[in-house]
């Protein structure tokens, strides 16, 4: 074969290799990111208590789950901004099975807005903070 095909053939690959590691350090970054101090990390005690009154924003997570490391910030973020209007909080379903089996939370992170104990709504998979603030404002204004 000739030179023509090669060249291509190590910039894709060198392409490829520079994703892997952006993606590496963005994931490594991600477990360091601190929860906001207004965020409620919920229980299977506490769960019923805290989302029966007013409008309540639950993020359903793991410790392992990678796309739940990029949603958390998300959450923290949005919990700075809406924290006074609304309960944003947050659910390890490893430690707390009962409330995600009793809600039937099948994949991770799913998050789900509670309007008086309620699910009114509910999203899975990573969500941008405009996209849950849009939906915590409709239930807020409804």
């Amino acid at each position: 074969m000739n030179y023509y095909f090669w060249i291509p053939v190590g910039i894709l690959l060198v392409l490829l290799i520079a994703a892997f590691i952006k993606r590496y350090r963005m994931i490594k970054n991600l477990s360091d990111a601190k929860d906001s101090e207004k965020l409620i990390l919920l229980s299977d005690a506490s769960f019923r208590k805290v989302t029966g009154k007013g409008v309540s924003l639950v993020d359903f997570w793991a410790p392992w789950c990678t796309p739940c490391k990029i949603q958390g910030p998300i959450v923290s973020e949005l919990a700075e901004e809406m924290g006074d209007k609304a309960n944003i909080c947050k659910l390890n379903v490893d430690k707390e099975r009962k409330t995600a089996a009793s809600l039937k939370i099948r994949s991770i992170p799913t998050i789900i807005i509670f309007k008086d104990g309620k699910p009114v709504k509910q999203f899975v998979g990573v969500k941008t903070k405009s996209v849950l603030l849009k939906a915590l404002q409709a239930m807020m204004d409804t």
